[in-house]
């Protein structure tokens, strides 16, 4: 805006001191009939509505267009300063307003500057309507073509801050959809189990009391940090710790509790690679949780291999395959391999069922 302003101050001395050194030395001269001061009044007021354009529009251009039948009969700089005045003033008028009353003021200033040109007797009445007539052409063309562009922009900012809160709902509601699906699988699990065996086996339905309460104490955090990010509206979530190896062999144990033998293998990765370890963890986690849900398996393997810039998960059981039903989970892993442009499939294999995922990512060299 300052910047803006200076620029406005800067054309407005420089066409001042353009007409008045004319006038001062006599290049140009008033008419006889008018008195030196007025003419001199006209001249400085003709250039205000460049600056207060910026703050009062619609006074300004109105300011310019008063300024400018009151030019008509001077005709020469004067004239031609309140004209450019005129111009630059509805151009910002268009542009900050750009509704019917700019149009408006834009007929109304044509039509004025032709009537006023044709009745009251100027130097040259052609040449009055048609530069008073181009500058506002000029000026009202610009500003429909800006204020256009800007409301476009405004039009594309709106989608993509749109587009980032459906990202943010959307993802959100991916990490509680795995958060509760695993969570109180294993808790509905290890609960049928408790008690089949309580009576009978009191150890086994403590020991079953203890994943769930377990489980049911890690679920409630991680609740909790979610709906931490939906109360604050930011979408970012708090700061945890990214999932570890050993948060992925945790993982496998719990889900080993639950029923099925689980065997987690780790090749060539030391560490889960950045942003990368979450959807690798949720997919092992959402996968390891379909087989404890759906497919009466007694054995499960899950595979993780690392490689130069990218990691593979491979989750496979001996359970009773049959073609997977697309529900929220497959979705969910679908999106989160897509994010990373990598590739993903989930079928009946010779004996259960396999789930294979490939996330490439960028490695960083250190210098």
């Amino acid at each position: 805006m300052r910047i803006r302003v200076a620029l406005d101050v800067l054309a407005v001395l420089a066409l001042t001191l353009g007409a008045g050194g004319n006038l001062a030395a006599g290049a140009w001269s008033l008419p006889l009939w008018l008195p030196a001061w007025l003419g001199w009044t006209i001249l400085v007021v003709s250039v205000i509505p460049i600056v207060l354009r910026r703050w009062s529009p619609r006074p300004a251009y109105i300011l310019s267009l008063l300024t400018t039948a009151a030019a008509v009969p001077i005709g020469g700089p004067v004239l031609a300063i309140a004209v450019v005045s005129a111009g630059c003033a509805l151009y910002t008028f268009v542009v900050q307003r750009g509704s019917r009353a700019s149009r408006v003021g834009f007929a109304a200033g044509l039509l004025g500057i032709g009537l006023i040109g044709v009745a009251v007797p100027n130097p040259s009445t052609a040449t009055t309507v048609n530069f008073g007539a181009s500058a506002l052409i000029v000026g009202f063309a610009l500003g429909i073509a800006v204020h256009g562009r800007r409301e476009h922009a405004a039009i594309e900012r709106e989608n993509h801050a749109q587009q980032a809160v459906s990202a943010e709902r959307l993802r959100i509601a991916r990490e509680m959809h795995d958060v509760v699906a695993h969570s109180m699988s294993l808790i509905a699990v290890k609960a049928a189990v408790g008690n089949h065996v309580a009576l009978e086996q009191p150890d086994q339905a403590r020991d079953a009391l203890r994943v769930i309460e377990d489980t049911s104490r890690e679920t409630l955090a991680e609740l909790r940090r979610m709906l931490g990010v939906l109360r604050d509206g930011t979408g970012v979530p708090a700061l945890t710790p990214a999932p570890t190896l050993d948060d992925l062999r945790a993982l496998a144990e719990r889900a080993q509790q639950a029923g099925p033998e689980v065997d987690l293998v780790i090749d060539n990765l030391t560490e889960l690679p950045g942003g990368v370890g979450q959807s690798v963890y949720r997919i092992a986690q959402e996968a390891l949780t379909n087989v404890v849900k759906h497919a009466n398996a007694t054995e499960c393997r899950i595979h993780i291999e690392g490689a130069e810039g990218e990691v593979r998960i491979e989750v496979s059981d001996n359970g009773r395959g049959g073609q997977a039903k697309p529900g929220h989970g497959l979705i969910g892993m679908r999106e989160r391999v897509a994010v990373y442009d990598g590739e993903f499939s989930a079928e009946p294999a010779e004996t259960g069922f396999r789930v294979y995922a490939r996330l490439p990512y960028e490695t960083v060299t250190r210098g």
